[in-house]
């Protein structure tokens, strides 16, 4: 037994009498207008306690604020900031509103707090999610009542986005720039549109995708939603040119919510940007004025409304397109649709640090959804479950087979012509549902269990969120403010047709076994039933009754219980569905066997349906009516739908089907009702019978009461949840009888293994009436109680937790389960039997059910608690007209304001029964335990049980009152607790306090004698625990431990139950938020069950709790008891739970961990015992003390001199504690930096006054304060800085002590990193550690020494080159020689004359006055900035940098000192050259390089030459990679040296050039490649000219036609390098690389030709410039929407290879002639070639420029086909097969639609070889699956006619091929074309030839096969009279039209019951004998319409 949680309690009770109004409401709450206040003032209604008046709350909220505005003016952001942020976290639970004024000077604030350059990361989280907060409500605050600059966080992010090569530290600051803006877009002022487009679209470049991406991110995070109309056209341009899955995701994300916000027209209106004004801008912003002279109109703004909601159609297709692709659905095409997510591979690291986009499935959803509108014209209404496809009558003939012409003809003859209606119509009028309806239509099959995968989940995702999102819009249009114009609404016709289209896939997808489909199912349905419930209930019924009442795969059972589940609403709530409620009963009848113990699953699923309908309805009969006259048609409830299928369940009564009957009127609904609600006392004993059998066969109870293992324990909540729900909710009568039912099991059975199970039991039918429970429980218990102990039940002493409880003990402990319920009636008996109780129970079982029992009773009475939960407020329940028609009540939902609520509330006479509780039981067992701890009083096992039993009563008493006296915390203890406050340095006034407020409590008055008692006797209680604890730490473990565990509960009593304990706001909030999820109907739906606000006002009321649990009280007895609970957290035996207990009074009380540290500490000592300091470790280890004492600094020192002093124990358990709490600490333990405390924010200091204005009093304490504020902050940096300089020693001198382990060296190694800060000067031996280490023996001491050293070089540089704290903080250099150099010509022309200059060597002279250098091309590929960075070259002699920071001067001395020495590069390349698993230079080891020459120039490098001419010499690979990381880093490093230093190091270097590429070895060359790569990365060419000469130079000269091919590769592998890293700026060099490239194309060696692939695919990419007449932002943008669709601005057409390929084209079938024969084959050029294209073309559609490749693919797609025909060179047919597979992959250009089906067309026409056309068939039907939005009704109907050409195919697999690629496009394809070869297909006569014969059955069955899952009107005569003719026919006619008969049994198995009713009797008969073989069912019975033998026929149904 468990004591009850006072969270699920609701017990009835007496209730405050009659007549007596609820509290007090103050006057400015109760009286008001305001919105806010009305929904404060329900709140204030459902609590049974007055609170406090707003103006006082309003009050506090200033004091809050103003505290808040002096911390940030004093910069005191960490503690005092985030002290205040929290309490005002603290106010907002209490749901008082706060004034708009307020609010946005706050949001000012905390945005700038947050864009605050330097501001700690802590401090940033806490102030965004307070912005998130104060923001998200779109109606409290608008762009017209504020704004906010963006320029700020763009700054930020940008900058920290993307790190530099040294840069390591990871730091979470991108993230929360991107949460910023996301949140605060919406106040970014429109007219900064232009301004940020000029600012995001010049950073894109084609060969760079994290460009790309974070071009895009910033633009769809930052561009405001309000006017896309300037940039929409822009976005879709660049979606429609790159291919990247990554791109997709925020794409849709962004137009998911431009969709959902322009349904209102006036968003968007043009005039709103002057309207706004424009006061928010900062530093670095403009407004440039763009010209948008197209975007203007004459007439009224209208909205953004074009074709598909606010897209155009070809973005509409394209969305639709890419909807497909995000299923992800696998077909024939494998792997097409990874092009995506390969190209993804080129993002790096840093992209992932930003805000993941959501989801795409959601996006998807909410686009279409919010595009649907009745825009075009509707389609005549359908009658078939997925209705975009019933065909219209045919209006066409059938043409005959003319007489000299083939089948083939017939069968492809023009269907296209006639009967075409001239305007196209769409279902329900709406494009966007007529385009949904073709998408579920397509993916129907992927819906079925048999064909489930990862698929499933998201299309099950994806029709849940079209439902939800549905519904929501749904109702947003009913309400009266709604802004979406009224002819753009949804159409009660749009709605029907949605759920019939989504009708049919999700009864098919209710079976699958995977868990979250089933979810997204159930939540789709339900949704579904709320908006049409005669469309889904009925199909739901019809699939649940047989799976209920025969035995089923117990998935299906389980499926449609949930499915019934999912639909109940339509069930129960009448407003929902009022022809529903008459399912219910035989519903609830078929759901009695599944409370079953043997099927766990079914049993949850049961139980959860039960609780969710018994939360609506009430069980008890209703009174016969007489007076409404049944079938006069008159009150007729809404009708259902006129085509849902029929309902035939046997079991229901008369008159309960719904099919195409009379419609019932709600008269007759009701009757119908009334005549079955009797049954529902049969039903509920039934039940209840149901729930006694499983508890009776539950397994035996073990030491934890639990019976069984967590699964029976689960059952058993779960039923008890279910009868609780029934208990609440039945009549008298019925209550009665259950009551009844459920004492007499209770007193004439005793099961000891349901223990447990009788109590949860008893208890659902207290909570409904528990005077009438206690009336009948207590005698009996009373007396069996009494009895048991008198005759020695539970006398054998047992305190052990483990003990299983004795056989003969079962009787009390069943008869302690059952007593439930305590009033005041029986208080005398009451006393008597817990005194009994108390001195009777010795075991533990016994005593620990007593203490339960006591707690609960004293619970039940000093609590304050909801007294019921009905579904109808108490004065309904109780009116007659409830009571008589309760059923039309059934599923009521009320506003806020309508409900009622009945609370408990401690009267005086229960207050004074608990005191005599208290007095009579409670004060002599205190008075007993003080005496077993006198002395001379023996310790044996008696005494234990003594101590346990006697302090597990007391303190059970004491947990049964968390609320009964309001704890008071004087003046005196606050100002003690603040002085030993684990805030350290802090002034009183910025310690965050509160004020108590009014919450429930029984005793809040501190004069009151009842509360002086009970509070000095609970003080009495806590002394006692304190002198026990202290007795007990001098005893030895004999009888001590199960004491002990007692004791550590007990001091977690006293405390911490308080408050809110036992109703505990986080555990209501989830549950709140749970039960909304459950109980919601739509999104934005006002009205909820009443149950619903019984919740939210236990969750106010506990809110309000735990306000006054925020300060508690810590005196020296709480003191005295934190340390007890210290000492026992490191005994072993009960360490877990004292460590869990000192946790949470970590996160209650104030102080404590910085009273538990220095015990802790003690602990670690030598000479302590090994268990006590592992306990002390691991108590350190907790988060609350690691993370407290190690990022405070004053303490880490201490905290660093302890853990390094634990090196004295070698006992390896306590080494790894150490390594655990080392790992723990080094996570918080970052780099100190204070430069925010010099940054000066102008914008927050106008939010400051701001706010300041607004709150503050003139008076001068405010000011005193701030000064006294600003003064304490700047000691407290001091102390800071001091520690942090002590740490340092610290961990120096223990680093150099030769004494440390390696272990604790290495931990060293990273605090000394870690402290290496940017705001200080490094000491002199911080750095010389760290040089000594770099050349340690242990790598990982090596690794961290390294990376120490480059964040010191960082920060040297930084401390020299930054011009003021901002660059401190965002880290920026301002490099002397780097210039801003305008861009005078921002066009083409310009951007490839400066890329030209590339090629030509740098003229330094001109060099050194003309900023020439540019290392990185930042703009000019889509737009110029106005300005671009440019390098000087450095001064022939002079160092650029030296001299360094003064404060800098004794680092860079030491590492001058150190590396101007060759032992040291020496000992550092015998490390670097040690075998590792690395094929490459390792970037930590060169960048470690580069920052030692960057600091000191070229000082080192003649210490380092001799070391590198050493290694350059010896050609082992190792030797090789140590010196190519040398010179790469020497080469980086030398950067900005003086020319002439440059000079000497390059020609150094220059002859070894030579040397590498005479290396033959294997082994080096991707150590040399990677070199490439490094020392090109990001330079200027011309910096690195001989290496630029050589690569060319080798590159031309080589023989391509030599023997050696490795010559070759090394040239090409290192030129690979070359060309990939300079990226644009290789563009000079392809013209001639490529002409060299093709002028081998003969060459022998397959290698190099993949090379030369890989060439032409990289040219291609570099070459792809996008062309608008001018490069700038604003000409992009305007071109964009001006420019026709077919324009190719983007210039992604891959026409720089034109001529080439054009080339190849004509030189192929030269080739073709000349090719080898056989097993030469593979040496034809026409081979060789063609493995090349595949290559290149298989490159180019996987990277980000694959739209580009289908100019290359369309002039060589004849070549790519006969290529898959050569049948003597597999790998040339496998590359060209995969490359045709994968292009289906890729979204193509409309403009290649067409051709590209046309060369597919020819090649099945036209090949002679049948084997191209078995191959292209599928590439068809695959190509039409992913690309069906894109391709035009005439050239499906051409795809059609093709297709059924090759029916009449002379090879068999051919046509069985076009049979299968015919049924998947015809599923989409127009109705006309169905219906047409519908007739077309029909042979009468067996008279032509078997051929022809087979190719119309093969149409037949395509027909068929289309329509898996429906019953097409044309079907049944396509079956019954061609198929069923033709079942013996010879073969392969008749294995075509068995096979097509099996896939239709299987396919409509499910459905059969439905699927019958639309063929005739006659029809059957056939049928039968197509399925089965004969016209008779096998058991002799014909297959009649309505009684078919499924058992035959479907065996598997």
């Amino acid at each position: 037994m468990n004591i009850p949680d006072i969270s699920t309690l609701t017990l009835r009770d007496t209730g405050p009498p009659p007549g007596i109004s609820g509290p007090y409401i103050p006057d400015d709450i109760m009286h008001t207008a305001d919105h806010y206040m009305r929904k404060l003032r329900n709140y204030a209604q459902s609590i049974p306690y007055s609170i406090e008046p707003n103006s006082h709350m309003q009050e506090m909220l200033g004091f809050i604020l103003l505290r808040l505005t002096q911390c940030v003016e004093a910069k005191d952001y960490d503690p005092g900031l985030m002290q205040w942020d929290s309490m005002l976290t603290y106010w907002c639970m209490l749901k008082y509103p706060i004034p708009k004024e307020k609010r946005i000077a706050l949001i000012k604030i905390y945005f700038h707090v947050c864009t605050t350059p330097g501001m700690p990361n802590h401090v940033v989280a806490s102030c965004s999610d307070a912005l998130q907060v104060l923001t998200r409500s779109k109606k409290k605050l608008s762009i017209e009542d504020m704004r906010l600059p963006w320029m700020p966080v763009f700054k930020i992010l940008s900058k920290d986005l993307f790190l530099t090569r040294r840069q390591f530290e990871i730091s979470q600051t991108s993230w929360y720039m991107g949460y910023i803006a996301e949140n605060t877009r919406r106040f970014f002022h429109p007219s900064a549109i232009d301004e940020m487009l000029s600012t995001f679209l010049p950073i894109m470049n084609c060969t760079s995708l994290n460009s790309i991406l974070a071009s895009q991110y910033y633009m769809l995070t930052f561009l405001p939603l309000s006017h896309p109309q300037t940039y929409l056209p822009m976005l879709f341009r660049l979606w429609e040119s790159v291919n990247t899955y990554m791109f997709d995701d925020r794409m849709l994300q962004f137009l998911a919510r431009l969709a959902e916000t322009h349904v209102d027209p006036t968003v968007s209106d043009p005039q709103r940007i002057e309207a706004i004004p424009d006061d928010a801008i900062s530093e670095g912003e403009g407004r440039p004025s763009w010209s948008k002279e197209d975007l203007e109109t004459k007439w009224k703004w209208s909205g953004l409304y074009s074709d598909v909601g606010i897209f155009s159609e070809a973005d509409w297709s394209f969305i639709m397109a890419k909807c497909m692709a995000s299923m992800e659905i696998p077909l024939a095409d494998a792997g097409s649709l990874t092009t995506g997510p390969n190209a993804d591979g080129q993002a790096s690291f840093e992209v992932n640090r930003l805000p993941k986009a959501s989801w795409r499935i959601p996006s998807l959803a909410r686009i279409i959804v919010y595009s649907m509108s009745p825009d075009a014209m509707p389609s005549p209404a359908s009658n078939a479950p997925t209705p975009f496809f019933t065909p219209l009558a045919s209006g066409t003939s059938t043409p005959l087979p003319q007489q000299n012409g083939g089948l083939g003809d017939y069968l492809s003859a023009p269907l296209g012509k006639g009967g075409h209606l001239k305007v196209k119509t769409y279902l329900a009028g709406c494009k966007a549902l007529d385009a949904l309806a073709k998408f579920i239509a397509s993916t129907e099959g992927f819906f079925h269990p048999t064909n489930s995968g990862n698929w499933t989940n998201d299309l099950s995702a994806f029709i849940k969120y079209i439902v939800y999102d549905f519904n929501k819009r749904w109702y947003e249009e009913q309400q009266p403010d709604c802004k979406t114009p009224t002819h753009r609404r949804l159409t009660r016709e749009i709605r029907r047709e949605l759920v019939k289209s989504l009708r049919t896939v999700t009864v098919l997808a209710m079976f699958s076994q995977d868990s979250t489909t089933v979810s997204n199912v159930q939540s789709c349905m339900k949704s579904m039933s709320i908006v049409e419930p005669d469309l889904i209930l009925h199909p739901i019924l019809e699939r649940a009754v047989p799976a209920l009442e025969a035995l089923v795969e117990t998935h299906r059972t389980t499926a449609v219980i949930k499915a019934l589940g999912a639909v109940a609403p339509a069930m129960v709530c009448r407003d929902v569905y009022y022809h529903g409620a008459k399912h219910l009963f035989p519903i609830l009848e078929l759901l009695l066997p599944g409370i079953d113990l043997n099927d766990p699953p079914k049993t949850f699923c049961t139980t959860s349906f039960i609780s969710e309908v018994a939360q609506y309805i009430k069980f008890g009969e209703l009174a016969a009516s007489h007076e409404a006259p049944l079938g006069n048609g008159i009150d007729s409830a809404p009708p259902p739908s006129g085509d849902a299928p029929l309902f035939e369940i046997e079991p229901f009564p008369s008159g309960v089907e719904s099919g195409t009957g009379p419609e019932l009127t709600r008269a007759e609904e009701d009757a119908i009702l009334r005549d079955t609600a009797g049954t529902f006392a049969d039903w509920v004993a039934a039940f209840l019978r149901r729930v006694i059998l499983l508890f009776e066969n539950l397994p035996e109870e073990g030491p934890n009461g639990a019976a069984g293992g967590a699964t029976e324990v689960q059952l058993v909540d779960a039923v008890s949840g279910a009868f609780s729900q029934i208990c609440v909710h039945l009549s008298e009568p019925l209550y009665d009888m259950v009551l009844g039912l459920v004492f007499d099991y209770a007193t004439q059975n005793v099961r000891s293994n349901a223990v447990r199970a009788i109590h949860q039991l008893v208890e659902c039918v207290a909570n409904a009436s528990p005077a009438k429970t206690l009336d009948r429980f207590l005698p009996f218990c009373d007396r069996t109680i009494r009895t048991e102990l008198e005759h020695g039940a539970s006398s054998l002493r047992i305190t052990s937790s483990g003990s299983t409880p004795l056989p003969s003990d079962a009787t009390l402990h069943w008869s302690l389960a059952i007593l439930r319920a305590h009033t005041l009636k029986y208080r005398d008996q009451l006393i008597s039997l817990f005194q009994l109780l108390h001195e009777k129970t010795f075991s533990k079982r016994g005593y620990s059910s007593t203490g339960k029992l006591l707690s609960s009773t004293l619970l039940t009475l000093s609590h304050t608690y909801p007294l019921e939960n009905k579904f109808v407020n108490p004065d309904e329940w109780d009116s007659p007209d409830f009571k008589s028609n309760h059923h039309k009540y059934w599923g009521k939902l009320y506003k806020p304001e309508d409900v009622k609520l009945t609370w408990h509330v401690p009267n005086a006479d229960e207050i004074d029964f608990v005191l005599q509780i208290f007095r009579e039981l409670i004060e002599p067992v205190l008075d007993i335990l003080h005496g077993l701890l006198e002395a001379g009083v023996v310790r044996d096992a008696v005494w234990r049980n003594d101590f346990c039993r006697h302090l597990s009563f007391v303190r059970n008493a004491f947990s049964g009152i968390p609320t009964f006296a309001k704890e008071i915390v004087s003046r005196e203890e606050q100002q003690a607790a603040m002085e030993s406050s684990d805030i350290l340095d802090e002034i009183p006034e910025m310690i965050a306090c509160v004020d108590p407020l009014n919450s429930g409590f029984a005793l809040s008055d501190p004069t009151d004698h009842r509360h002086q008692y009970i509070t000095g006797l609970r003080r009495k209680f806590g002394e006692y625990l304190h002198k026990a604890s202290v007795s007990l730490q001098q005893q030895g473990e004999e009888n001590t431990v199960d004491a002990v565990h007692g004791l550590v509960r007990s001091i977690r009593t006293y405390l911490l139950e308080y408050g809110d304990s036992r109703d505990s706001y986080y555990l209501q909030s989830d549950r709140y938020q749970s039960e909304i999820n459950i109980a919601r109907h739509h999104a934005g739906q006002k009205v909820w069950p009443r149950a619903l606000f019984v919740r939210r006002a236990r969750l106010y009321h506990a809110a309000r709790l735990r306000w006054n649990s925020i300060e508690r009280r810590r005196g020296a007895l709480e003191d005295s008891l934190i340390d007890d609970v210290t000492q026992w957290a490191m005994w072993n035996y009960v360490s877990r739970s004292s460590q869990a207990l000192l946790e949470s009074l970590c996160n209650t009380f104030d102080g404590v961990r910085r009273r538990c540290l220095p015990a802790l500490y003690e602990a670690l000592e030598p000479g302590t015992e090994d268990d006590r300091m592992k306990g002390a470790l691991w108590t350190l280890n907790l988060s609350v003390f690691a993370k407290y004492a190690s990022g405070e600094s004053v303490l880490a020192t201490e905290l660093v001199r302890r853990i390094f002093a634990c090196q004295h124990n070698e006992k390896s358990s306590i080494q790894d504690c150490v390594g655990s709490l080392a790992e723990t600490c080094l996570s918080n333990f970052g780099e100190p930096c204070h430069i925010v405390y010099q940054v000066d924010n102008k914008d927050l200091a106008n939010a400051i006054r701001g706010l300041r204005v607004l709150v503050s009093k003139e008076d001068i304490s405010g000011d005193e304060i701030l000064a006294r504020c600003r003064q304490q902050r700047i000691q407290r940096l001091t102390l800071i800085d001091n520690a942090i300089s002590r740490t340092t020693d610290v961990v120096l001198d223990i680093a150099n002590d030769t004494h440390t382990h390696w272990k604790y060296a290495i931990i060293a190694a990273r605090c000394l990193r870690a402290l290496i800060r940017r705001d200080m000067p490094l000491k002199s031996g911080h750095i010389e550690y760290l040089l000594k280490k770099a050349h340690d023996s242990n790598a990982n001491m090596r690794y961290y020494a390294q990376r120490g050293i480059m964040k010191v070089s960082r920060y040297v540089k930084l401390r020299a080159l930054a011009g003021g704290p901002i660059d401190f903080a965002l880290e920026q250099n301002h490099n002397p020689l780097r210039k801003k150099v305008p861009v005078v010509q921002m066009t083409r022309e310009y951007a490839e004359r400066l890329l030209a200059d590339y090629r030509t060597p740098l003229d330094l002279e001109r060099a050194r006055t003309e900023p020439l250098i540019r290392d990185k091309l930042d703009s000019g590929w889509i737009a110029w900035k106005t300005t671009t960075d440019c390098f000087l070259a450095p001064h022939p002699t002079q160092s650029t940098f030296q001299p360094w920071d003064a404060g800098s001067g004794d680092v860079v001395s030491m590492v001058r000192s150190v590396t101007t020495d060759s032992v040291f590069w020496k000992k550092l390349s015998t490390h670097y050259s040690a075998e590792n698993n690395s094929d490459v230079i390792m970037q930590d080891n060169l960048c470690f390089v580069k920052s030692i020459f960057q600091l000191l120039d070229d000082e080192p490098w003649e210490a380092l030459r001799p070391t590198l001419e050493e290694l350059l010499a010896n050609k082992d690979k190792n030797k090789q990679r140590a010196a190519a990381e040398f010179i790469a880093g020497a080469i980086a490093g030398s950067k900005h040296w003086p020319t002439d230093s440059q000079a000497m190091l390059w020609k150094w270097f220059t002859p070894h050039i030579k040397a590498i590429y005479s290396q033959k070895s294997n082994d080096t060359l991707p150590v040399w490649a990677s070199f490439f790569e490094h020392v090109f990365y990001n330079k200027d060419p011309r910096r690195l000219q001989p290496l630029v000469d050589k690569v060319m130079e080798e590159f031309q000269n080589v023989d391509f036609h030599g023997e050696s091919t490795f010559d070759m590769i090394q040239i090409l592998y290192y030129f690979r390098a070359f060309y990939e890293q300079l990226g644009l700026k290789f563009t000079p060099w392809v013209q001639d690389t490529l002409d060299r490239c093709w002028a081998e194309l003969k060459c022998e060696h397959e290698d190099v030709l993949a090379y030369f692939s890989e060439i032409m695919a990289f040219c291609g990419k570099i070459m792809w410039h996008p062309s608008p007449s001018t490069l700038t932002a604003e000409v992009f943008v305007k071109e964009c929407r001006t420019i026709p669709a077919a324009a190719d601005i983007m210039g992604i057409r891959g026409v720089f290879h034109e001529d080439r390929v054009m080339e190849l084209v004509e030189q192929f079938p030269i080739w073709r002639k000349d090719r080898l024969p056989g097993v030469r084959a593979f040496q034809s050029t026409y081979d060789r070639v063609g493995i090349l294209v595949c290559k290149w073309l298989f490159q180019l559609i996987h990277d980000t420029n694959a739209v580009s490749a289908f100019d290359c693919i369309l002039p060589l797609m004849p070549e790519l086909v006969r290529f898959t025909e050569v049948n003597d060179n597999d790998e040339l047919a496998y590359r060209s097969k995969l490359l045709m597979v994968r292009m289906c992959g890729i979204i193509i250009p409309r403009q290649f639609i067409n051709p590209l089906l046309d060369e597919l067309f020819n090649a099945i026409q036209s090949f002679p070889s049948w084997k191209v056309r078995l191959k292209i068939l599928p590439l068809v039907q695959v190509f039409y699956f992913r690309q069906s939005s894109l391709i035009s009704d005439v050239k499906v109907v051409e795809m059609v006619e093709v297709v059924c050409r090759c029916l009449d195919d002379e090879v068999v697999e051919v046509r069985e091929m076009a049979a299968t690629t015919l049924s998947g496009i015809l599923r989409l394809s127009p109705r006309r074309s169905v219906v047409a070869l519908k007739n077309r297909f029909k042979i009468p006569t067996y008279n032509v030839a078997i051929r022809q014969l087979h190719a119309a059955i093969l149409g037949v069955c395509a027909l068929v096969d289309s329509y898996p899952y429906t019953i097409e009107r044309w079907m049944p005569e396509l079956l019954t009279s061609v198929l069923a003719e033709h079942t013996y026919d010879p073969i392969p006619i008749s294995t075509t039209v068995r096979k097509c008969a099996s896939t239709f049994r299987k396919t409509h198995q499910d459905t059969w019951h439905e699927d019958s009713k639309k063929f005739t009797e006659d029809q059957l008969a056939a049928l039968s004998t197509l399925l089965s073989g004969s016209s008779y069912c096998t058991c002799g019975l014909l297959w009649p319409l309505n009684n078919h033998c499924s058992s035959c026929c479907f065996p598997d149904a």
